[in-house]
């Protein structure tokens, strides 16, 4: 059995579902993975705890549930910060769900470099440290000894990045195309439902799809930082942002969206991988496909990814998924393909 000394960064949605799954499946994950988790050490915007016994994860999820912050939990540790959590706390895992910050990857970047750079495993939902310096973060794992997780950082329990990983060995990939983004997905719905863009946007944030501010999934950018996983991890290229032509759904009409559907077309916000000229052109756009179409059928809540490669033909993955459980999940998948005994 092996007891692994758990750090939770962040205790928003990911992590207070993480904590739900240990309530369900404790003894569960200690008779086929030989796994248990203490939780030694939990952050949220007011704070770090630690306790070397171990919080429980009921109580801790409860008492965040009903709005206690941590700095009035039991092991408040003052001045103590997320990355000095990584630095320096005796861990064998780190599990980080800090808010998404796709300017400077903070403060997830920090809580990454810190562990990667002891050795630690590292299991994260946050895309934005991986988006700005994925090329980065992997050597420091390497260099270091460390083990990354990351599958939930992209389509959420989708399995997208363990497919990238383990699953088409030696494959040239002729395409690679995917919708990872519900928020514009559910916007172009609604417009060739006969709503306008604004008032499209407007039902999405009522309705808890899309954010307060949803310039990153309207814009494109968060489709765009997704694609930059990808690419890193199923092409092994190292690619940022910058690599990436983005276009939004801003100029999208609804005449357009018309015109397509007279075509037998409909349009969708779709991040694609394209051979040319010995690399690949990544870019996000909205695209006209056919409404027969494995991606014209992505609807809603629902993302997907198609790839066709040399080796193992045509594939198509989707997932519905509107609560951040599965999410969580994908982050239990990778401690345990990392940590298991099953791995």
């Amino acid at each position: 059995m092996k007891e692994l000394k758990t750090a939770l960064i962040g205790l928003g949605n990911v992590n207070r579902n993480f904590l739900r799954i240990l309530e369900m499946k404790e003894e569960r994950l200690a008779h086929d993975y030989g796994l248990r988790f203490r939780i030694v050490a939990v952050s949220d915007s007011s704070g770090v705890a630690v306790q070397p016994a171990g919080f429980a994860p009921a109580a801790l999820r409860m008492a965040k549930e009903a709005g206690t912050a941590v700095a009035a939990m039991a092991g408040y540790q003052p001045g103590l910060t997320n990355a000095g959590v990584a630095a320096t706390l005796p861990l064998d895992l780190v599990l980080d769900g800090s808010p998404v910050n796709l300017h400077d990857g903070e403060p997830g970047m920090s809580v990454l470099r810190a562990a990667l750079g002891r050795g630690l495993t590292v299991v994260t939902a946050n895309k934005g440290p991986l988006a700005l310096d994925f090329a980065g973060l992997t050597t420091l794992k390497a260099t270091n000894g460390g083990q990354l997780g990351y599958s939930a950082t992209l389509c959420g329990a989708l399995p997208v990045v363990n497919l990238g990983l383990r699953d088409f060995p030696a494959a040239d990939f002729l395409s690679i195309r995917g919708i990872f983004n519900s928020t514009t997905n559910f916007v172009l719905a609604e417009m060739e439902n006969g709503r306008e863009f604004a008032d499209a946007l407007a039902e999405a944030q009522r309705r808890g799809i899309a954010e307060t501010d949803p310039t990153l999934d309207v814009e494109g950018w968060d489709t765009a930082n997704k694609l930059v996983i990808l690419a890193n991890t199923w092409l092994r290229l190292p690619v940022t942002v910058r690599d990436i032509e983005v276009t939004g759904i801003q100029a999208v009409t609804r005449a357009d969206l018309l015109a397509a559907q007279a075509d037998g077309e409909t349009i969708k916000l779709i991040a694609s991988a394209l051979p040319v000229a010995g690399t690949f052109q990544l870019r996000v756009a909205p695209t006209r496909i056919q409404r027969n179409e494995f991606l014209a059928n992505c609807s809603g809540w629902e993302m997907g990814v198609e790839c066709h490669s040399d080796l193992y033909g045509r594939q198509y993955f989707k997932l519905w998924e509107r609560e951040p459980l599965p999410t969580a999940a994908a982050m239990l998948r990778d401690v345990v393909n990392l940590l298991g005994t099953a791995s």
